[in-house]
């Protein structure tokens, strides 16, 4: 079987190794596309060294079907599709307080752990999830993402009727305004990539450029002067910081859905003065990756539009040098069995 290997120093390399028997409750799964997030592309740019286990396999958007079961696994069969929420919470603790997606001790699988950029994965079978016969395997591969996006929304407390503002037109960013859209919501999107903005309209969503308008003022032009009731900073650049408390309405509420890696400035006084609320998003439950995986099966949405490239596995170091030189696309698919 073949199995990409990241190398460290921006490099991939692909490899033949054997295929391994599954162990007691693990399944092997025969990969079937397995995206390219953004941590993959820190890991490509060696943000990650001190973290990843190098040579490693990375990878944990995926599809695939199952090929087979180790001892004691039970409530799936060879041949099903499947999905990995790639989360090992097998070190939770009672301090975690039951969160075991963010318990202190969670190892992310295709990060700590081998990932699915290969052309066969033995997982833990806790960690899978069914998909019905007839799901488009394709798209099945944005569920992981689309799991985050799903999850921040809930987290939001976003009702039908309200305003969200989505500060980023990136992958993540748009899946949240697709899904914050799909409960009800007027959703503006702001991006100052015109490509990116462009593939918002694309998807039927409302975007702005706040190079090219005051986001402020245009805000409280669309909700008479009411303001966002939740805003999803996405971005997570200080331009975006500075602008979410300003564009935030009475007690409205902030995700931070953006990983900063160092202190930022945040103006605290408007928390004080609209009584509003800063909200800490992170990965996924279970019942986040069952909503994901419904709304891919409904097709209701225009997922497939989010998907710019597939590339068969050999491409790897390729796909990683293109996606460094067009900023501008929206997810990659590694096809795993071409």
């Amino acid at each position: 079987m073949k199995a990409t290997v990241y190398q460290g120093n921006k490099t991939f390399s692909i490899i033949e190794k054997e295929m391994e028997s599954p162990s007691a409750e693990e399944v092997r799964i025969k990969v079937a596309y397995s995206g390219v997030c953004g941590t993959d592309v820190h890991i490509y740019h060696g943000m990650m060294d001190q973290r990843v286990n190098i040579p490693v396999t990375i990878g944990h958007e995926m599809s695939g079907t199952v090929d087979a079961l180790g001892e004691e696994v039970t409530g799936f069969e060879v041949g099903e599709k499947v999905v990995v929420r790639p989360l090992d919470d097998r070190g939770v603790k009672p301090s975690d307080k039951g969160f075991n997606h963010i318990c202190e001790d969670l190892k992310f699988i295709g990060i700590d752990s081998p990932g699915s950029m290969q052309q066969y994965w033995n997982v833990p079978a806790f960690t899978l999830h069914k998909l019905r016969a007839e799901t488009d395997l394709k798209l099945a591969a944005l569920i992981e993402p689309l799991s985050v996006a799903v999850h921040d929304v809930r987290l939001s407390e976003l009702k039908t009727g309200e305003t969200a503002v989505v500060l980023g037109g990136g992958p993540i960013g748009l899946l949240v305004a697709l899904v914050a859209k799909e409960s009800g919501a007027n959703v503006i999107v702001s991006e100052v990539n015109e490509n990116r903005v462009a593939k918002a309209k694309e998807l039927g969503l409302h975007a702005v450029n706040p190079l090219k308008l005051d986001l402020v003022e245009y805000v409280k032009e669309q909700t008479e002067g009411r303001r966002a009731d939740v805003v999803f900073e996405v971005a997570g650049v200080q331009p975006a910081l500075d602008v979410m408390t300003e564009i935030a309405g009475i007690r409205g509420r902030i995700l931070m859905v953006a990983i900063h890696g160092q202190k930022r400035e945040i103006d605290l006084f408007k928390f004080f003065w609209k009584e509003l609320k800063l909200i800490g998003a992170r990965v996924y439950e279970k019942e986040d990756y069952e909503k994901a995986i419904a709304l891919i099966t409904e097709s209701a949405l225009p997922f497939e539009q989010m998907i710019t490239d597939v590339q068969p596995l050999t491409n790897i170091q390729q796909v990683f040098e293109n996606i460094d030189n067009n900023p501008d696309g929206m997810k990659v698919l590694m096809d795993c069995q071409s």
